[in-house]
Parts: C-alpha cells; sequence; structure tokens
C-alpha cells in the first residue's frame, strides 16, 4: 500500500518522532508505514487520517 504520510509529515515540519508521540507509536512504525514495509492497522489508519483531517484514502491508497 502507498501513502502520502511522509509528505503530510514534511508539510507540518514534523520529525519521526514528533508524529509518533501524535500517534502513540514508535518512531520505528512511522517509519516502517512511511518506507511502506508495514501497512498501519485500521484503528492506526483512522487515528492517522484524524490527525491529518483528510479521509483515508487521500492518505492511503492501493498500488494497482
Amino acid at each position: 500500500m502507498k501513502n502520502r504520510l511522509k509528505v503530510l509529515r514534511a508539510e507540518r515540519d514534523w520529525s519521526q518522532a514528533e508524529l509518533a508521540g501524535r500517534l502513540d507509536v514508535s518512531r520505528q512504525a512511522v517509519n516502517a508505514i512511511e518506507t511502506g514495509k508495514h501497512d498501519p492497522s485500521l484503528p492506526l489508519a483512522f487515528r492517522i487520517a484524524r490527525l491529518f483531517d483528510l479521509p483515508i484514502e487521500e492518505i492511503f491508497h492501493d498500488e494497482h
């Protein structure tokens, strides 16, 4: 699954650690999601969408 998490984070000038703190996850989890090595759980995807005030599908999208 591709995502815009890194771009959205950069637009707000947040480090991975800052974003992780806002989402209550580890910095490593943020890195894994940003690099596509891990897909977030559905509850985490909803938290991310709420944090950025965007629909989930504007952040995450299928590669196909």
